[in-house]
């Protein structure tokens, strides 16, 4: 597999729900940070900035494997509790690309995902196809021969 993009992402008190688990909604919110990081930062970092022009979600679907607890016990004054969440290219199609990540409380896998994204041209309000520098870049974070 070809390298994940690694993204640890900060606990907030508001993610939590009335059983002091991060709420499964907030997940998605946590999932979107990791992406947002990739796709902007991580883009820009390899000078392909369009993604930051439009692109929207088709799809998501998230198994939830264990709760994740806000955990004081790992909190400093420095620093609150965080999660690893570990991202991927799964699929690469002409306008539409999926994102597969894995998200981890410390050494714990705590959740699955996939994000089917569409590049869209705010514009003119209709999706678009996948440049050749946005290609090159996902294909830096899909598994060796496993991209269509």
């Amino acid at each position: 597999m070809a390298d994940r993009f690694v993204y640890h992402c900060t606990l907030r008190w508001s993610d939590l729900d009335a059983y002091g688990h991060v709420n499964n909604s907030r997940f998605l919110t946590l999932y979107e940070e990791a992406r947002v990081a990739l796709m902007f930062a991580g883009g820009r970092a390899w000078g392909v900035g369009s993604f930051a022009d439009g692109v929207v979600i088709r799809r998501h679907e998230v198994d939830y494997l264990r709760p994740v607890d806000y955990a004081l016990g790992r909190a400093t004054a420095e620093a609150a509790p965080t999660v690893r969440i570990e991202l991927w290219v799964e699929e690469i199609r002409a306008a539409s690309f999926t994102v597969a990540y894995e998200m981890y409380d410390g050494d714990r896998l705590v959740s699955r995902a996939r994000s089917v994204l569409v590049p869209f041209d705010l514009e003119r309000q209709v999706p678009r196809r996948i440049n050749a520098g946005e290609r090159e870049f996902l294909i830096a974070y899909a598994p060796a021969g496993g991209v269509t």
